[in-house]
């Protein structure tokens, strides 16, 4: 199965608080921390969800 990377790119400060639930959800607690997931529909949601915080890249294995 794929794989994602997400990077938290932006500040959580003024976020709102379900946006900010979903960041640390997604294993993310600094700018510039990242985490790698699997490639599903869950993560997916979590991601679009939260894109003007994160950025996201495909893992090539």
């Amino acid at each position: 199965m794929a794989k994602i990377k997400v990077t938290l790119i932006k500040s959580t400060i003024g976020v709102i608080p379900k946006h900010k639930k979903t960041i640390e959800a997604l294993g993310l607690r600094k700018i510039n921390s990242n985490n790698i997931h699997e490639d599903n529909a869950a993560i997916r949601g979590m991601t679009r969800q939260v894109s003007h915080l994160i950025k996201v890249e495909e893992v090539v294995e």
